[in-house]
Formats: C-alpha cells, structure tokens, sequence
C-alpha cells in the first residue's frame, strides 16, 4: 500500500512517500521538492558482528539520468562517488550515527539515490529528511526522528528555510542544521564572516523548522512504523569488573596525567598487557573485555577530572590553546609554504600557481564547472605514528579538505584582480587533535608566504564538550583523546571579523542551544588567540610573487578582434608564442590572459597583442618593417599583423623612378600615419618625418607618369 505525505516548510513543499519502491528493505521512503527526487533506504543485517565500532555504512549516489545526463566517463556509466557525493554521505553519517543505541552490534546501511535533479532544490536535505524517515519506520533501532534543514539570508537579513541555489549565490552563509525536538545534533556549512550571534539566531531559526519535520514524521511513524528490534543489554561481569578496578585504577589514574601522547599510550598499553597477563589463568576468554574494561575506566577517569577540577590531560585548563608555532617559506621551489604546529599536531602546507589551463573540472548534476581555486588535504599514517595501506583519499580526507577549503575561500581573490589558479595541498606530519582546522591555518600563511593579495588572515579551532546528567564543561581546542573520549568536536574557522566555516559531530543525542552559545563564544576567543600568532609571523601577503611562479596579465579585447589574434587556424598566436614563449589564452568574451616564467616574455606577448588591435589614429609616428614592395609603393607592417601603403611618392623628399631606390625588404624605416580610410586601410608616409621636408615642394617630388593632382590630363 503506498502511503504519501506532505508538508510545507516555510514557501517550500516537502512530498514524503512509502510503500511503492524498494518495498524489501527495512525501511524505504522517497522525499520530494520541486522536481527534485531522492530515494533512501535502511537495511540491518540479521546477524550480529563482533567489532570494536558500530559497523554503520552510508552510501549517496547520484544518477545521470536524474539531470537528463550521460555520465562523462569511457564507460559511460556512473563510477567511484565525486567528492560532492562523498562530502553528502558524510552529512548524513554524522547526523544518523548518534542516534543508535549502545551495544547495537548488527551491519546497518543507509543508501541515497537521487533519481531526480530539477537543477534548483539540493538534494542532500532531502536526502538527510529521508535518511530519518527510512530508518524511524522501519525496525531498525533509532532514536529517532529527527529534522534537517538548510538555512540561508537573503541581502535585507530575511532567513531562508531550503533555499534553491540562486538563492545561496545571493545569501551571505550557507547553514545545515539538524536536531531533534530539544537539541542540535550536527551543524555544517560556510558563511562570508558572519558573527556568532547571527550564527546562533540562524541555528535557532533553523530549530523552529526542525521541530515541524519532528512533528511530521511522528506522525507517519504512528501509521506505519514497524515494532523496533530490541537490543538486549549487555550482561556485565561484575567480578571480573572488580578485579580490574582492583589492579588498574590507580595506574590508570596515574597515567591520565602523562601530557605526551605516545609515552601515555605506551603506559596505558603496560597497564592492559601486566593486567591480561595478571588474570589470564582466571579469565581466559575474556581478553578483549579486559581491554574494552580498562579503556573505559580511563575514559571515566579522563572525564571526571575535568568535570571535577577543570584540568585536561595534559594540564590545561578548559578555555587554553596549545604552544603553537608558525614558520613561512620552508619550501625552496614552492611558490609559497608554511608549517603550522599545534601542540601535537602538525600541518605543512604548500602553494602552486597557475595558469586558467591548471583548472580543475567539476562534472555533476548541475552541470559542467570550472575550479580556480582548490585545497587538498593528505593525512599520512605516520602522523600517527602507525603503519597502514596508503591509497585513494579517503572521506574522512575529502571532508577535512572541503571544510579547510571553505574556510579559506572568503578571503580568496577573485579572479579578475588576481587571474591564478590556486592550489594549496596541506599534508599533516602530526595528528594529536583538529588536524583541518591546523590545514586551515597552514593554508592562510602559506598563502600569504606566496604573495597571494588575501584580505586578512584566517584561523581555525575545535571545541569539545563533557557533559554528563547534571554538568558540562567546553574544551578550547582538543587533543585527540578528547575528540575519543568526549562527546562533541565542533570545528570553527574564521577571521577576526566572523566565521567563515564550520562543522560538528557529537556522540549523545543532541546538544542544548545555551551550550551551542557557550561553544561559539570560546572558538572565537581561541580562534583570536591563533590569529595573535599567526600575524606576528606574517601580517600581510608579501608584496612579490616567487620568483618560480608564473607571471600572468590579462587584457580585454574587443570580441570581433579575437580572431585576428588567432588568425588562420591559429597561426598568428602560434607564432606569438613561439617568439615570445609565453602562453596565451582566449575566452570568447574577449579576455586575453598571458602567462609566463618571467616576466618579460609575457610584457613582449601583451605588445604584440595591442599591436593587433590598436586601431592607429592619424598622425601617430611608428617604426615599421618593410614586408613587400610595388611599382606604386610598399606595404610597412607598423604593428605585429598590420601593415599600411607607404605609396612611392611618400617615401623621399625627391621624384623616385624606383621604390627600391630607398627601400629594401626588410628595411626598417620611421612612417607617420597620414589617412585611416572607413575600411581601417592606412596610407603612411615616410617624407614627412625627414629633416629636410618641405610641404610646399610635394607637387615636385610627384612620381614618374603622374600629373599635378594626380589627374589623368588631357589628350
């Protein structure tokens, strides 16, 4: 029996249907505005997997056929996700992961699938609307539902609930928010450096329209959710509890102290292996409950200090920011780099100029696009100290990048004032906490080490929460055994002047709205402090290029004149290039852009260049080449593809039976432009730049055969 719903939220549409695809999974609804359609459905294995993590998968796919597209690939068919698709599964995995019970051991996988694309409704909040729908009907255990919605401002300051992608372009942020009845679960997006105050009243807009996706799908579930599978609970040993609390406590109490990441692991692994050892006669089976045991009491531990006393693992208190270090212009042949350390954690970033031909295509359902500005993000596993099988980017990198990128990206330049193509590659030598928001910082001074005309600089911080029934304490800055243990990771990146990107992930149900103002404040003290630092080590972009980056101009030419500097298939520019060596492209709107390794080859393209479309004026002096000669004359090329008629009888103060009685081919020779006739055709003269010219003496120095006014005389 198919089912439909619909709900208006703000002016837009939501349509929510069940019962008519995909009737075999667990759970499976299709989500609708405008002409955008997704797919999402929710499956749990029937058998139990024995892992350290909940095995939860989400997959979001986007079909050609939803846009009317044929993919682009050999095979013409869709392949690995784009990073787009990857960066919406992301979304999605953050929201849904918090909401599934402890102790919930069965493989449970989201699938999205956007069957239709009306190139103006995103579909990834449909996607997240029906990832909580599919997975609050069916049988899976969910702590669900919950609402998702995007949010923008339009230019008078009015708040915009899903906005289309027009209205993005014209909106100053760009705001997912999700959540239940009471709380946030997860925040994401960028903004042009907006305040926290407009980001919480944005957050709190976003809330009321949570709570009618809430109410809405209650109200489905209630007709035709399936009875929840029960996890059973998990049946403790308590003297086995007992005996571990009795020779690991105190030593692990002890080492919650050790600052330094490696020696406290190192201790806590002496702790696990003298522990399994200590009762493996009693106990043999139980090895792995012995670690998950004593990795939970540091956990408690780690935690109840803070609560407690306000001191961090490795001393700090709550509000404080690691030692951090910046240097500028390590890399000798990168055109600009940094290296940002943070306490353990580590970024070096590098920067590469280039041309319009170094830009990146984006291929997706909106269509076919153009980067010019990118940041890829690399975390080796020796920044960890471990050994693992190196390959593709991972999501986990593709969305530490996109989130560093959007970061940076407000203080880009654009385009016509600074006509490069940037990217910027941050690969983390060291990992101990907020390895993105180190990138992001990184990314700033290696941008302002290259010379790049960035307004300001911009830093990032991440903020933790440990909170239990009755307390809660807000960490400046986390370590990662912070991010492991505690139940937040909130990462704020912006300027002095506001956010420009931000990004969340919780492990409880949600977070309180006066604790999401409590956060926002303490990333913008931290983030103030980072900046300190930053701009004691550099302050403003450096006023050169390095002198390994290319050198580009640009000029606008007339479009009419585009194909006289192409000339037949190309010869002209081919032949530019050739005596030059600079590099040289054209945009049908009439942009010229030059690109070279120095300087002055792309100065001698550019005069080449004008020299083709400079209309000359009359009167102007040039010095020309002498391409061919006449009987009547010679043509004189004055600019690179233009040349005029210097006729016999203005190229010496005296009668000439013979033009090469002056001139050869080749001959350089000083002309003045002397009639531009309607067709642009020159006539040029050589005389009359001579010392000796006399104006009164023309009708003398006529050529042989012709008759004072050049007239045909009379028989």
């Amino acid at each position: 029996m198919v089912h439909q719903y619909s709900l208006m939220l703000g002016d837009r549409a939501i349509a929510l249907e069940s019962g008519r695809m995909a009737k075999q999974a667990d759970g499976a609804v299709t989500v609708r505005c405008g002409d955008s359609l997704v797919l999402v459905t929710a499956c749990m294995s029937a058998e139990e997997l024995n892992l350290p993590f909940f095995p939860l998968t989400v997959e979001y796919r986007e079909r050609g056929y939803a846009a009317g597209k044929i993919p682009g690939s050999i095979f013409k068919r869709e392949g690995r996700p784009s990073d787009q698709e990857t960066l919406s599964a992301r979304l999605i995995d953050h929201q849904v992961r918090p909401l599934f019970p402890k102790g919930l051991k069965n493989e449970v996988q989201v699938i999205v699938s956007v069957l239709s694309h009306d190139q103006e409704n995103d579909p990834d909040i449909l996607a997240c609307i029906g990832a909580s729908a599919a997975l609050s009907i069916s049988r899976i255990p969910f702590a669900g539902p919950y609402g998702c919605v995007r949010m923008a401002r339009d230019r008078e300051g009015n708040k915009i609930v899903l906005p289309t992608y027009q209205q993005l372009e014209e909106s100053d942020c760009d705001v997912v928010v999700a959540g239940n009845r009471d709380s946030v679960i997860n925040i994401e997006g960028q903004a042009w450096e907006i305040s926290e105050s407009d980001m919480l009243e944005i957050m709190i807009a976003g809330h009321e329209y949570i709570k009618q996706l809430c109410g809405f799908q209650e109200q489905i579930v209630a007709e035709i959710g399936k009875p929840k599978t029960v996890v059973p609970p998990e049946v403790a040993n308590e003297q086995l509890e007992r005996k571990v609390e009795e020779l690991a406590s105190e030593r692990v109490r002890q080492s919650i102290s050790i600052a330094e990441k490696v020696e406290r692991e190192e201790t806590q692994n002496a702790i696990i292996a003298d522990v399994v050892a200590e009762l493996a006669e009693q106990y043999p089976t139980e090895q792995k409950s012995i670690v998950s045991k004593i990795e939970a009491m540091a956990k408690r531990q780690m935690r109840q200090r803070i609560l407690d006393e306000g001191i961090r693992i490795d001393g700090r208190r709550v509000d404080e920011v690691r030692p951090i270090s910046c240097e500028v212009g390590i890399l000798p042949r990168a055109h600009g780099s940094s290296l940002f350390t943070r306490g353990q954690t580590q970024a070096l970033c590098a920067v590469t100029l280039g041309t319009k031909m170094d830009e990146r295509l984006v291929d997706n359902l909106e269509g076919k696009s153009y980067k010019n500005y990118m940041l890829d993000y690399n975390f080796p596993p020796f920044a960890t100290g471990e050994v693992k099988r190196v390959g593709a980017p991972t999501r986990r990198e593709i969305g530490h990048g996109f989130l560093a990128e959007h970061a940076v990206e407000r203080v880009i330049p654009s385009s016509e004032s600074f006509p490069y193509t940037i990217r910027i590659v941050s690969d983390i030598l060291e990992s101990n906490g907020s390895s993105s928001m180190a990138s992001v910082c990184a990314a700033s001074l290696a941008l302002m080490d290259a010379g790049v005309p960035i307004k300001c600089a911009v830093a990032g911080v991440n903020i933790g929460l440990i909170a239990d029934t009755e307390r809660h304490a807000v960490l400046t800055d986390l370590l990662g055994v912070e991010d492991a243990n505690g139940d937040m990771d909130l990462k704020i990146a912006g300027t002095a002047q506001g956010i420009t990107a931000f990004q969340m992930d919780i492990k409880i149900a949600g977070i309180p709205l006066d604790t999401m103002r409590e956060a926002l404040e303490r990333a913008r003290l931290g983030r103030l402090r980072v900046l300190e630092v930053m701009n004691a080590t550099i302050g403003e972009p450096k006023e050169e290029l390095s002198r390994y980056a290319p050198r580009i101009l640009t000029m606008k030419v007339d479009v009419s004149q585009i194909g006289a500097i192409i000339g037949p298939g190309g010869k002209i520019v081919r032949e530019i290039q050739e005596l030059t060596g600079a590099t040289i492209e054209i945009d049908d709107d009439g942009t010229v852009t030059i690109s070279s390794l120095d300087g002055d080859s792309g100065k001698a393209a550019m005069r080449h260049i004008s020299g083709i479309v400079k209309r000359p004026e009359l009167g102007e002096e040039y010095e020309g080449v002498v391409k061919s000669i006449m009987p009547y004359g010679a043509f004189v090329e004055i600019l690179p593809g233009k040349d005029g008629l210097l006729h016999i009888s203005e190229i010496a103060n005296r009668r000439l039976d013979k033009v090469e009685e002056e001139l050869a081919v080749g001959d350089t020779v000083k002309v003045q432009v002397i009639n531009v006739d309607n067709q642009g055709k020159l006539k040029l003269s050589r005389k009359r730049l001579l010392p000796d010219y006399d104006p009164s003496k023309d009708r003398a120095a006529a050529p042989a055969g012709a008759r004072p006014g050049g007239g045909r005389g009379r028989r």
